[in-house]
């Protein structure tokens, strides 16, 4: 079993309250969840107007697979377009279990 974990970094510019910047995070967090299913949260800055912390995590049997989702994922983030990226922290851990004992 292979997990990614991406921490993504998303400045808003002109957006001057919690509620328009929320709509947004939200947005991209729904948008992410349906598009590659990986579980997405808003994980800090909640009551910045001007920056949203994202986390993602994608767990797989099969590393190449893993590795080409988070591009995926990464790409799609950054073609969005209303807001800019900043810092994109990307970690993949690897369990040395093939199975679990019977």
């Amino acid at each position: 079993m292979v997990t990614g974990l991406l921490t993504i970094n998303i400045h808003l510019e002109g957006i001057s309250s919690l509620k328009g910047k929320r709509s947004i995070v939200k947005s991209v967090v729904e948008r992410l969840r349906n598009r590659f299913n990986a579980s997405v949260a808003e994980i800090a800055a909640q009551g910045n107007t001007k920056l949203g912390i994202v986390g993602v995590a994608v767990i797989s049997n099969d590393g190449s697979h893993l590795d080409e989702q988070l591009d995926k994922i990464i790409n799609f983030i950054l073609n969005d377009g209303r807001f800019y990226v900043g810092q994109i922290h990307r970690e993949t851990f690897t369990s040395n279990n093939d199975r679990p004992d019977l």
